[in-house]
């Protein structure tokens, strides 16, 4: 196992649309966090940015414009940029300055302002970019892309329509509960149904928006969180950031092929299941050891294939475990006990360091009615675009 290292702080910006700019929103999470873990910003050593490709030229350099909007003050910088996954990358970069002793304290921020409706790539021509081709050959938006894995569960486990309505039925009644959350209000099975079709089989309500928001992390040596007074603090554990291995036989935008396993024989796994298993590994735990997990909700299907991916079910068992309760709160297994993207949104660079939040105010039980009972280890599980994976895996 990798030694470990202290969650000291955590703070986030409410989700939602307000119409300012990222650094806004980073630099409001980044004070709360530093708060919470009972630090001066003069104390921390690094600063960790994951960035925004919306934002302008300062998202291209997160770690310097949150220094200076927090107040140049000496600190090392580095920016991480893995899409979706920026937010773990950026947790690994920290940790690996914590335990190389380049610092004893890092501040981890990401943050977002997203367009409205669905993310397409930025400006500009770019044949050899696989995302801007699949925009371009092909019209796959996201929400295409999301319409396409609940088709093959369909297909493959028969999954219904309906079962993916009670994914959305569940985060929103945990992100009911939470106050950084922009949709705090329960949604029945008939509304799902009853809101617009976008990619059939989902429906407008079966697919996370794009927000606003930010979420902030002050990570420490565990020596330094014992000299701050904190004994018991929330330590990660392992951080997994895999890359798919050749031969990658099933489809998984934004590639538009799959490669020939006429050679090769493929892994044993999915590039998904892979992700949870290295991290599970580093951990020296595995599933069954789990208290809640944090997953990467784009859309309701997508939520229950991270349940056989992380290993919480066998493979085409994902809906059962949904009917008999076991990811819901008072469950076997909570999964999006914050809510999940359906009750936040994507604001990309900061979704996987909210997850670690989630995390942390789980295992030092300050999640307030969201709460669930006992926790001990949580995991969460991201994926950016071009085999960018990611899970975090936190205990205490």
């Amino acid at each position: 196992m990798t030694a470990e290292v202290a969650v000291l702080g955590a703070g986030m910006h409410p989700w939602g649309k307000w119409g300012r700019s990222f650094v806004e929103y980073g630099t409001a999470a980044a004070r709360a966090a530093l708060a919470d873990a009972g630090l001066e910003w003069r104390r921390v050593d690094s600063v960790v940015g994951a960035d925004t490709v919306r934002g302008g030229y300062p998202g291209y350099v997160a770690g310097a414009t949150f220094a200076k909007a927090l107040g140049w003050q000496g600190a090392r910088v580095a920016s991480v940029y893995a899409a979706c996954a920026s937010g773990a990358q950026a947790v690994n970069t920290a940790r690996a300055q914590i335990l190389s002793g380049l610092a004893d304290v890092v501040l981890v921020v990401g943050a977002d302002a997203a367009p409205k409706g669905f993310f397409r790539p930025v400006g500009g021509d770019r044949p050899d970019d696989p995302d801007w081709l699949r925009f371009r050959v092909l019209g796959a938006t996201n929400p295409t892309y999301f319409g396409l894995y609940a088709r093959r569960r369909m297909a493959v486990h028969g999954d219904t329509p309906e079962d993916f309505a009670q994914v959305k039925v569940k985060n929103a009644a945990q992100g009911a509960l939470n106050p950084y959350a922009r949709y705090r209000k329960p949604v029945t099975a008939e509304e799902v149904a009853a809101s617009a079709v976008v990619a059939d089989p989902l429906r407008l309500l079966d697919i996370c928006a794009t927000s606003d928001g930010g979420a902030a992390l002050v990570l420490c040596s565990m020596e330094f969180a014992r000299r701050h007074g904190v004994t018991d603090p929330v330590r990660i554990r392992a951080v997994s950031t895999v890359t798919p291995r050749y031969p990658n036989t099933v489809l998984d935008l934004p590639d538009i092929a799959t490669d020939s396993a006429a050679t090769v024989e493929p892994a044993a796994e999915t590039f998904r299941a892979s992700i949870a298993r290295a991290a599970y590994e580093e951990a020296g735990i595995g599933p069954e050891d789990l208290s809640l997990a944090e997953v990467y909700d784009l859309s309701t299907a997508l939520e229950l294939q991270w349940y056989e991916d992380l290993g919480l079910c066998g493979e085409g068992e994902a809906v059962k475990l949904l009917r008999e309760g076991a990811t819901a709160l008072g469950g076997r297994i909570p999964v999006n006990a914050s809510g999940g993207l359906a009750s936040f949104g994507e604001a990309v660079p900061a979704q996987a360091i909210a997850q670690v939040c989630e995390l942390t105010w789980q295992l030092r039980r300050d999640a307030g009615a969201r709460q669930v009972a006992g926790a001990e280890v949580g995991i969460t599980a991201n994926q950016g675009l071009f085999g960018h994976g990611s899970a975090v895996i936190a205990v205490r």
